[in-house]
């Protein structure tokens, strides 16, 4: 607890930090088909903030280590709350989606303040805790904000107002911090032909997932907008996705510890599937029933079958991270974390633009149309991948960590330091003699040994060039 509380402001800053990007993105889209935009000009709109988060992960480290965080994050959550105020004084698409790569861009940066923070401040004895909550609060505030969109008209300036207000609030607690601003270093980098080298899998897989998690995070609303709900409904059908996520994530992801993480990737990318079908083929919620054509609702069925379809797509991101991180050596999990990000915010970039053509071409289902079709793809290219390898062994499997979505690299870094230092060993550890092995008995590669200086080197060497078995530098495919 008294870790959490010495990140309680930075905590503060992010809730209030999200719940207005919550309520923003979904009432972008609400807006957008209000003023009569083009599907497909909705898909671009909605696209713009992927492609500014994608530039805001590549830009944003570095001008974090010249200026510092607090400055950094009082200048990027200042231009995303004037870029907020510009949609409700010029409603014009190419304007709107202008200031969408702005939001992301700053967005980018602010997450990547608060996970390098969150990372200073952590220790290998709360350092799962600290992520934990982050998640939750992202997860939580991003949920909340969506109940915001009932608070006045979406036709009027007003709600960009508030979320204009929630993000300059979010300066407050950050600003305002008795803890000292951390040292920051920017993360190492790791070319994509290594990466899809290390696991074909893992490489593709993130691309998919963030085709589903743009049309998702682009277009709920403008579904649930299209097919009669209310604004309440469409805050409700929004948030229930969020929050299956955030409950499933710890179950999903211990699962997925104990068996083979592919097979757990293909049940769960195929549930998804299932649920976006179940969706499909639903009666439509609002139905006006004759003579007097008064108007029937039943929308519980949806948001039941949209909060299971949450609960396993969701976790996905963080599935694949850990599948990625069971296959690289531990000095490259931070680099390969962040070319999973940016093929994430690619497929990110994609994913309104897919869920706008599927709308066009099929009506409001082509939204869970595109979903499904992605997981369903997930899915066979799991199988595929299960076929031709074999299983990596219990001993190279990392814990899995549930991720924030819209997380940076920084927030891997939390989990790879806690591997780092439970590899350390202990001060109470005798030094000298093989660990595990009666007196003797010749030492095996993953032995303790002192060496001539008297050091005891790690229990596991996962550089290059070692016997460990997750260096796979010397091997092909995946994984």
């Amino acid at each position: 607890m008294a870790a959490i509380f010495s990140v309680s402001a930075l905590f503060l800053g992010i809730a209030l930090m999200m719940l207005g990007n919550g309520l923003q993105g979904s009432l972008l889209g609400l807006r957008g088909s209000l003023e009569g935009f083009n599907t497909q000009v909705l898909g671009l709109v909605m696209s713009g903030y992927f492609a500014g988060f994608l530039a805001g992960s590549l830009f944003a480290p570095k001008v974090v280590a010249k200026v510092g965080h607090i400055r950094v994050f009082a200048a990027l959550a200042s231009l995303a709350s004037a870029a907020v105020l510009v949609h409700s004084i010029f409603i014009d698409p190419w304007v709107w989606t202008g200031m969408r790569l702005v939001t992301g861009f700053s967005y980018a940066g602010l997450y990547i303040v608060a996970e390098s923070w969150i990372n200073d401040m952590s220790d290998n004895q709360n350092r799962g805790r600290l992520l934990g909550t982050y998640m939750v609060i992202q997860l939580g505030a991003l949920s909340a904000g969506q109940y915001l969109l009932a608070v006045s008209d979406p036709s009027g300036a007003n709600l960009f107002m508030i979320v204009a207000v929630l993000v300059s609030l979010a300066l407050l607690p950050v600003c305002l911090a008795a803890s000292r601003a951390p040292d920051f270093t920017a993360p190492e980098t790791l070319s994509f032909r290594e990466l899809y080298r290390l696991s074909p899998l893992g490489s593709i897989g993130m691309t998919l997932n963030g085709v589903t998690n743009g049309a998702i995070f682009g277009f709920a609303a403008i579904y649930a907008q299209r097919i009669g709900l209310s604004v309440t409904e469409i805050s409700t059908f929004i948030a229930v996705i969020f929050l299956g996520g955030m409950l499933l994530q710890w179950p999903v992801g211990r699962i997925s510890d104990l068996v083979n993480r592919r097979l757990i990737i293909t049940v769960v990318t195929f549930a998804a599937m299932l649920a976006a079908i179940v969706a499909i083929l639903l009666p439509d919620p609002v139905t006006a029933q004759p003579p007097a054509m008064i108007e029937s609702r039943n929308v519980w069925p949806l948001f039941i079958t949209v909060a299971i379809f949450g609960g396993f797509s969701i976790p996905m991101y963080s599935l694949f991270n850990a599948h990625v991180n069971d296959r690289v050596p531990l000095k490259k999990m931070v680099a390969a974390s962040s070319g999973l990000i940016f093929l994430n915010g690619a497929g990110a970039i994609l994913g309104p633009n897919l869920a706008a053509l599927a709308i066009d071409l099929t009506g409001p289902k082509g939204f869970f149309i595109t979903l499904a079709t992605i997981h369903g793809i997930i899915g066979l290219l799991t199988l595929f991948r299960m076929l031709r390898k074999a299983a990596p062994t219990s001993r190279q499997h990392v814990d899995f960590v549930a991720m924030p979505v819209r997380g940076t690299s920084y927030a891997v870094q939390l989990t790879v330091e806690q591997d780092e230092e439970e590899q350390m060993p202990s001060d109470s550890e005798p030094q000298g003699k093989p660990q595990g092995k009666p007196q003797g008995e010749p030492p095996d590669a993953e032995a303790v040994v002192t060496s001539a200086d008297g050091a005891t080197p790690p229990a596991r060497d996962r550089t290059p060039g070692t016997p460990d078995a997750r260096n796979r530098g010397d091997t092909d495919g995946d994984r």
